[in-house]
């Protein structure tokens, strides 16, 4: 069965929130308006549930967790903003058929772990917060009651990236440039900030955290940390394939890599890539997930009873 830790499902309780706000983050009709990106036209059909679901079946994706879309900036928004949109995508997430399954999100400006319990209990298999949220040591203490909530309950972390400041740029700046970024730092920060803080905490960074772990050799050699050594980390593929894949199982060492790269495909933004030994990169999601998968089996009934069983299964 082929995990999809990392897509984006626009729900119509989404849609009309962003579309209700009158400053960016907003929908303008189909227009996505960021502040620090440009205007986005986006196709209404890659957020049509029931052509969503037949793609994933056409890729064999037994459970796809959706996210909340944390460049938009949502999490970054006043307390009383931003709320309206975490309920709305929450609501719809919560929704959504089987063979679906999702990450919930926070306000990172007033944290609010009694929320986030909340969701976790109500299944949602962990918390995405924007890469934007975990940068330096302020960020951890201010989002450290959000991560002792995960701990708590055992369930991952999932480091995405947050806004971009590229207003003036190409379209294709932000993705390439101030992403990678982002998840780099993301990467040290949660080495030098996060780990002690939180020794228990399982996270899984987008984007191979923009092969952070590929400059293992350089932190080395200049007295930085070995955080490709950490294995409670985990790298998804989204937007990378067999050159990228290749290099980071270098970099982890061939185990690790088995262990610790899952499938993510940021769909409706890229597709499912291949991985090279998919039986590994499912039980790597499944260690990932954990209880929190099994939460979200339970309730919504996503999986067969074999993967239950392995999602269970002791060490």
């Amino acid at each position: 069965m082929r995990i999809d830790v990392h897509q984006h499902l626009w729900t119509d309780r989404f849609v009309e929130a962003l579309r209700e706000r009158p400053a960016p983050p907003r929908l303008d009709g189909w227009t996505l308006v960021l502040a620090g990106e440009p205007d986005q036209p986006l196709e209404p059909s890659d957020h049509d549930v029931s052509r969503r679901a037949r793609l994933n079946r056409a890729d064999r994706l037994g459970l796809a967790l959706v996210s909340v879309s944390s460049p938009l900036g949502i999490e970054h928004l006043p307390a009383d903003e931003a709320a309206p949109l975490l309920e709305a995508y929450h609501r719809g997430a919560r929704a959504l058929p089987d063979g679906f399954g999702a990450w919930a999100a926070a306000c990172v400006t007033e944290p609010d772990p009694r929320a986030l319990a909340a969701w976790l209990d109500a299944g949602f298999v962990g918390l995405q917060l924007p890469a934007t949220a975990l940068l330096d040591r302020e960020g951890y203490e201010r989002c450290a009651p959000l991560l002792r909530e995960l701990e708590a309950r055992d369930k991952p972390l999932f480091v995405h990236p947050g806004p971009a400041a590229s207003h003036d740029a190409p379209r294709w700046w932000a993705a390439n440039v101030s992403y990678v970024q982002q998840m780099h730092a993301a990467y040290y920060a949660f080495t030098a900030f996060g780990r002690t803080a939180h020794p228990g905490l399982r996270v899984c960074f987008a984007m191979l955290c923009g092969l952070a772990p590929t400059h293992r050799e350089r932190s080395r050699a200049r007295g930085g940390p070995d955080s490709a050594a950490d294995a409670g980390m985990w790298f998804e593929s989204s937007s990378y394939g067999p050159q990228a894949l290749a290099a980071m199982r270098a970099a982890l060492g061939d185990e690790a890599g088995r262990r610790r790269i899952v499938l993510g495909s940021d769909r409706p933004y890229a597709t499912p890539t291949g991985l090279p030994d998919e039986a590994a990169a499912e039980r790597a999601a499944l260690d990932l997930l954990g209880p929190g998968l099994t939460a979200a089996v339970a309730r919504r009934g996503t999986l067969a009873t074999a993967a239950v069983r392995a999602a269970t299964r002791g060490p």
